[in-house]
C-alpha cells in the first residue's frame, strides 16, 4: 500500500508510518481481520500494492500506539502486556495481541485500551465484545487458566467536560472502563469456527476465481433511507419514518404545516473507512444504483 501526503503533514508523521513495527506472525488472521468482512480481507490482500491511503487517516492510529506505549510503564507485577497468542483451529492460526492481562489467583483479567470517541462509548459495539471474547478464547485454550473478567479501557478523544455535565449517558471523565459480557468458552468457539468458515470460503473463491460473498448491511454500516416529518421551517423532525407510505400517513394525520424531507441512505464503511471501496465490485454497484 502506498502512502499519500495531500496535507503536507511534517515528514516525522510520515516515517511513523512508513516503519509499521505491526506483525501476526505465521498466523493466517488476526483476531481483527477475523472480525472484518471476508470480501475485504481477500481485496485488500489481492490489490495491496496498488492501494493508497493518506497519512491523515491514520493520525488517530498513530496516537493510539502512542498511549498504549505510555501505559506500559504502569505495569505491576501481575500484568502481563502486548502479548500475541496464536492458536490453530479448523487449521487456521489465529493470533491476538492482547493489550493487559492481569493475572489473579481466581483467573485473569483481559483488557484491551481503544482510543475512541464519546458515541462508540455511549453506543454499544458488538465488535468489541466479539474481539475480547476471542481474546478470551485464546487465553484459555493457550495458557489453560480461566478468565474471569473482561473489559475496555475507553480513551476518549473527543471528551467534553461542557458534555459530561449536560448529556444523559455521556461519560463522566474522559477515561471509562466498560465491562464487556464474557460468553461462556464453547460459544467462543463456535463464534470462531463460524468466521473461519466464512473466510475459508472466500479464500476459495479467491483461489478458483470466483465473487465473493457480499458484505452484509451491518459490515458495510448501512443507514437506511429515511424521511422525516417536520413542521414548516423547523429543522427537528417531529416523526421519522423508513418508508413513504408510512411518512405520509403520519403527515395526514398532523395535519397542515408539516413537510416531508428525505434523508438519502449511506454505507459509512464504504464511503468513510473502507481501504479497497475504489477496487469493490459490490461498492462500485451500489455507487451506480445510488445515481
Amino acid at each position: 500500500m502506498r502512502l499519500t501526503n495531500k496535507y503536507h503533514l511534517p515528514q516525522t508523521i510520515v516515517n511513523v508510518l512508513e516503519r509499521p513495527n505491526y506483525t501476526k506472525g505465521k498466523a493466517h488472521l488476526s483476531v481483527t481481520e477475523l472480525l472484518q468482512p471476508p470480501q475485504l480481507v481477500q481485496l485488500r490482500k489481492k490489490y495491496w500494492d496498488d492501494l493508497e491511503e493518506d497519512v491523515s487517516d491514520k493520525v488517530w492510529a498513530i496516537f493510539g500506539t502512542a498511549i498504549h506505549s505510555i501505559l506500559e510503564q504502569g505495569k505491576d507485577e501481575n500484568h502481563i502486556i502486548e502479548q500475541r497468542l496464536h492458536e490453530t483451529l479448523e487449521g487456521w492460526n489465529i493470533s491476538g495481541a492482547i493489550d493487559l492481562q492481569r493475572v489473579d489467583k481466581d483467573g485473569v483479567v483481559v483488557s484491551d485500551y481503544k482510543t475512541t470517541g464519546a458515541w462508540a462509548v455511549m453506543n454499544e459495539k458488538i465488535d468489541w465484545e466479539q474481539q475480547l471474547n476471542i481474546y478470551a478464547w485464546l487465553v484459555e485454550r493457550v495458557k489453560k487458566i480461566p478468565v474471569k473478567k473482561i473489559e475496555i479501557v475507553a480513551i476518549i478523544r473527543d471528551w467534553s467536560r461542557r458534555d459530561a455535565q449536560n448529556k444523559e449517558g455521556y461519560p463522566e471523565a474522559p477515561i471509562k472502563v466498560i465491562d464487556i459480557n464474557l460468553w461462556p468458552y464453547e460459544v467462543r468457539e463456535d463464534f470462531i469456527r463460524s468466521r473461519i468458515g466464512l473466510h475459508s470460503n472466500a479464500n476459495l473463491a479467491s483461489e478458483i476465481g470466483e465473487d465473493y460473498a457480499p458484505c452484509t448491511p451491518a459490515e458495510c454500516w448501512e443507514k437506511p433511507t429515511s424521511f422525516a416529518i417536520k413542521k414548516t421551517g423547523n429543522k427537528r423532525a417531529t416523526n421519522v419514518c423508513l418508508t413513504i407510505e408510512d411518512a405520509e400517513a403520519k403527515k395526514a394525520e398532523l395535519g397542515k404545516g408539516y413537510e416531508i424531507e428525505v434523508r438519502p441512505g449511506e454505507r459509512t464503511r464504504c464511503n468513510e473507512f473502507c481501504q479497497v471501496r475504489d477496487v469493490c465490485k459490490q461498492f462500485q454497484d451500489y455507487l451506480k444504483e445510488e445515481v
